[in-house]
């Protein structure tokens, strides 16, 4: 899907990132593409942050409930030390990474990897979310994906909270959040 040209016979590394909303499909799609590479022979690996366990403690799983087995970590410079001799590295939900991710990310990428991201490019209050506006600044590719407003059946870019919880960093699912679209959640 995304092969660079590459004359000279020598491996060449890139960043990918797939962003939006919740429930907009970027975790389904990271998985699309993780198996895609395992079935090419690739050597993959995947992280995900060790405090997301909303469906699983080690497997990335989407909210339909596709999965792929992960390594959960606490910070992102684990993933350099893990990481060795792939071909492919996908990371779920790097908003919740510290501010390595991005460096960690481009030094794979200089190392000839494959590097496919995914996570919310906004929070709540439709802000930048953590390193995401790095990582989107960095990349080779972008895929900017979109859910559908629970109000007006818009395209929603917004993952709406639910719930009067302060904070931008609250797990949650279809009980916290709903998408909705930017008019819809200035409406509350």
């Amino acid at each position: 899907m995304f092969i660079e040209p590459n004359i000279s016979g020598e491996r060449r590394g890139w960043i990918e990132v797939i962003c939006g909303s919740m429930f907009s499909g970027k975790t389904e799609e990271l998985i699309r593409r993780l198996k895609r590479a395992k079935i090419a022979n690739l050597k993959v690996e995947i992280f995900k942050p060790a405090i997301d366990v909303r469906y699983d403690e080690t497997q990335v799983v989407s909210h339909d409930a596709n999965a792929i087995q992960s390594t959960p970590i606490d910070n992102s410079q684990t993933i350099l030390l893990l990481a060795e001799g792939v071909d492919v590295v996908g990371i779920d939900e790097a908003q919740f990474f510290d501010d390595q991710v991005m460096h960690v990310c481009e030094t794979l990428a200089l190392r000839g990897v494959r590097v496919i991201v995914a996570g919310l490019d906004m929070d709540y209050l439709g802000r930048p979310f953590g390193q995401m506006p790095n990582l989107l600044a960095i990349a080779d590719y972008i895929t900017k994906l979109h859910a559908i407003c629970m109000r007006c059946g818009n395209i929603a870019n917004v993952s709406f909270r639910k719930t009067n919880q302060e904070g931008q960093v609250l797990l949650g699912e279809k009980e916290t959040y709903e998408p909705r679209c930017r008019i819809c959640a200035n409406e509350k």
